[in-house]
């Protein structure tokens, strides 16, 4: 591949012949990303991880027959009218052995989850029960197989409990913890490098004074990953050719995916893509006709016997970050962990009209119910270097380029 990088054009912002659609960029991100391979992790690790492997039960739950209330384990071989009365032998907590084994007209006390003696034809919920002693007298009629949990009724030995591709979710977690899996195999999470680009970074108030900004794209970044359970190494360069080649020389050979932003446009310090290209990074796709986030950049190095390292390189505005990550990254995160599927957007009305623009745009909005429709409100602010509209925004609304969208049109959009 030629990796000549051409001398630089200013041109219309989205002008530009070729650009790529939302679309297609997703899709060549599915096409050219692998999975990194599998590990054993111990459940407790293993939130939000894929499983890689078919798990199966080894054991039936519940395991043995047991209580589901606080009551009495009853013996009798028909339906009990109201007035029954039972000889109580004995008491049986939950964690307890059974050595009872009943005969007809005899009771034995029995607590939520205790094993159910043998010869157990139902049990009756102490409300029901009136306790003489040495026996107890049923004040409700009382049917056979009440209240009894059943060996294997919820799961049988040798039944699937997680799929492969599924994730693990709290729920899942706790549902295989009480089939006691105690480990599971799982899809490796990459080990990735964050490198923030750019001279412009205020490190103190003072340095405001300098012509400088805070950084919000690291934290944003971290917080991004923190809340799928994953650590990222932060890494700040300077705008300089030789400062970006020397890191990534480095990062490639020790991370799995290098995750950029700023320096991926067309000026005078945009060092990315042409070191990228220089290092033998093979270039999938550049700039991507949506609004915010055009000048993104998609890479990826083959390292021989240590696989490959992708490069996902973002604008530098904050605003354009954070899009790129709730899409783009989420995806790519996805396919590394075998799960190449495309975002799945939902469908909303829009709540006002809207006016074109010649790239797709993605927009914060408000997605709320009213009467069961999905409406979708637009917020101010929309411009790439802003972020105060997410402290509302719940959702990115897609809007087709070229088109001027009329209130109580269906547009599709992503929870964020």
């Amino acid at each position: 591949m030629n990796h000549a990088v051409n001398a630089t054009v200013h041109s219309a912002c989205g002008s530009e012949p070729g650009l790529i659609s939302v679309d297609q960029a997703l899709q060549m991100i599915l096409d050219h990303t692998d999975h990194l391979g599998t590990e054993i992790l111990p459940l407790s690790q293993a939130l939000n991880r894929f499983v890689a492997e078919d798990v199966y039960s080894e054991i039936q739950l519940p395991m043995f027959s047991q209580s589901a209330v606080d009551g009495y384990a009853i013996c009798m071989d028909t339906d009990m009218p109201s007035r029954s009365t039972f000889e109580l032998i004995g008491e049986i907590r939950a964690g307890q052995v059974a050595n009872f084994e009943l005969q007809p007209r005899q009771a034995v006390r029995i607590f939520t989850g205790a094993k159910i003696p043998k010869q157990t034809t139902t049990v009756a919920r102490q409300e029901i029960v009136q306790f003489d002693g040495s026996s107890i007298t049923l004040t409700e009629a009382l049917r056979l197989d009440a209240d009894v949990r059943k060996a294997g009724e919820e799961i049988t030995i040798g039944q699937c409990l997680a799929s492969q591709g599924q994730q693990l979710s709290i729920g899942t977690i706790a549902a295989l913890s009480m089939a006691g899996v105690r480990e599971v195999s799982v899809y490796r999470y990459p080990k990735i490098a964050v490198v923030i680009t750019g001279d412009e970074v205020a490190e103190t108030v003072e340095d405001l004074n300098s012509g400088k900004i805070f950084d919000a794209n690291a934290p944003l970044i971290q917080a991004w990953f923190q809340s799928r359970n994953q650590q990222v190494d932060i890494l700040h360069v300077a705008d300089t050719e030789q400062a970006v080649c020397d890191l990534f020389t480095n990062l490639r050979d020790q991370y799995d995916l290098i995750l950029t932003t700023g320096g991926v446009s067309v000026g005078d310090y945009d060092f990315v893509r042409p070191v990228a290209l220089k290092l033998g990074f093979e270039q999938i796709f550049w700039k991507v006709k949506q609004k915010p986030g055009k000048p993104m950049f998609f890479a990826k190095s083959e390292r021989s016997e240590q696989g490959t390292c992708y490069l996902l390189g973002l604008p530098g505005n904050p605003g354009a970050v954070y899009v790129g990550m709730q899409i783009y990254v989420a995806t790519l995160m996805d396919a590394l962990q075998g799960q190449k599927l495309l975002p799945q957007w939902f469908n909303g009305v829009i709540s006002h009209d809207l006016k074109a623009d010649s790239r797709e745009r993605l927009l914060r909005m408000v997605a709320s119910f009213e009467t069961g429709i999905l409406k979708l409100s637009s917020l101010p602010k929309q411009q790439s270097h802003m972020l105060s509209n997410l402290m509302q925004a719940n959702c990115l609304v897609r809007i087709p380029a070229h088109q001027n969208i009329q209130s109580g049109q269906v547009l599709q959009g992503l929870f964020i």
